[in-house]
């Protein structure tokens, strides 16, 4: 193990930038060295509140010796060359999502990031959450059976994204799906395996170029159907997000795009209703109905089922939005650390998982502009 201190540049720091850097510098172990920026407000906000030098030039950034690890927080277009300058230059990369804009990129950049053994991950901090590894007991355990459906239905604010913001420009973002959509692949992935793309549309605003909505449909295992739909047309204040995993004996909802707080929703036996209360620690319980003697007995999906009670688990009510997303940034940085000082650390995420939600990603846009171009 070493304890000396690991050098942080920043590429492109924009108001996001400047929330991660806060978080990240205070991971034990990091310290900020300097960074390429824009000459935006939020940059130089960003080389006033950490007293570093805010450099034009990308090049003069990564020959510093003091700097080993280099965040990039740049539009999804500039991912691939920054990311693969830095690593020429022997830079461990963190990357924000997406990894870069086509699979062909991404493969090279985890070729030689590989080849030179540094470190290359897209920022998919949701896995850091303790409510993603809760709902993953959930689908483990089969305490609620089989998963049967899903939907994640994200119906975000464009009160920020004026008609010429990069985000609209699909050589810029690579759009919906590639830009935003990754890092709730990446969720499902984690839940439920591998999936296959099988339906994607794309929705136009009227009068305008801007794709404003997209949807894909994609299969996981045999038979589970997951439904993902991302829209940016709400005011900011009503900007709002939603994502259900259905089983045989109930659901479980989770809300807020970094989920804070989950409702599970379920028909269950005493010793289910113990091995919940434990999968969600600290959760309020609320019993809408019991049931007793013969009216125990119930049927679903042709099996029957022993049904004690129907309840309500809820938890995270109380829990800030902002406070949860800097201890996530603090999480995944902090385990990409350990990675750095000890190649045997076991990481949450990994390149692998940088590129199969960015593969999921192009599927689905390629499926929805295939099908836009046929009509």
């Amino acid at each position: 193990m070493h304890d000396h201190l690991i050098g942080l540049g920043v590429i492109g720091c924009g108001g996001f930038g400047l929330f991660a850097l806060q978080q990240f510098t205070q991971v034990p172990g990091i310290k900020l060295v300097g960074m390429a920026g824009t000459h935006r407000p939020a940059s130089l906000a960003a080389a006033a509140r950490f007293g570093i030098e805010n450099v034009d030039d990308l090049g003069e950034l990564l020959r510093r010796d003091d700097m080993e690890l280099v965040y990039i927080a740049t539009p999804p277009f500039l991912h691939y060359s920054q990311a693969m300058a830095a690593l020429q230059a022997g830079k461990h990369v963190i990357v924000e999502k997406p990894l870069a804009m086509t699979i062909g990129q991404a493969d090279e950049l985890v070729a030689l990031a590989h080849e030179r053994g540094l470190l290359l991950i897209a920022n998919l901090m949701q896995r850091y959450n303790p409510l993603f590894e809760s709902v993953a007991s959930l689908v483990k355990t089969k305490v609620l059976g089989e998963v049967l459906h899903g939907t994640f239905e994200n119906y975000a604010s464009d009160e920020n994204l004026p008609a010429e913001h990069w985000f609209w420009d699909r050589s810029k973002s690579g759009g919906i799906f590639i830009e935003h959509g990754v890092h709730f692949f990446d969720l499902f992935e984690g839940w439920l395996g591998k999936g296959r793309v099988e339906a994607a549309q794309v929705g136009v605003r009227p009068g305008t170029a801007i794709e404003e909505h997209v949807h894909t449909t994609v299969r996981y295992g045999a038979s589970t159907l997951v439904n993902f739909y991302h829209g940016f047309h709400q005011a900011g204040r009503m900007d709002r997000q939603e994502l259900r995993l259905v089983f045989e004996r109930g659901d479980v909802t989770l809300f807020d795009w970094v989920p804070t707080r989950a409702r599970i929703h379920a028909l269950v036996d005493e010793g289910q209703t113990r091995e919940l209360c434990s999968i969600f620690p600290g959760a309020r319980l609320d019993v809408s109905a019991s049931f007793g003697g013969k009216d125990r007995a119930c049927r679903g999906r042709g099996k029957v089922i022993d049904a004690y009670q129907v309840i309500e688990l809820t938890t995270g009510d109380d829990q800030a939005k902002s406070q949860l997303y800097g201890r996530l940034l603090r999480s995944m940085m902090a385990d990409q650390v350990a990675w750095i000082r000890d190649r045997s650390h076991q990481r949450v995420v990994t390149e692998v998982n940088s590129r199969e939600s960015l593969a999921m990603a192009c599927q689905a846009d390629a499926l929805a502009h295939r099908t836009e171009t046929n009509r």
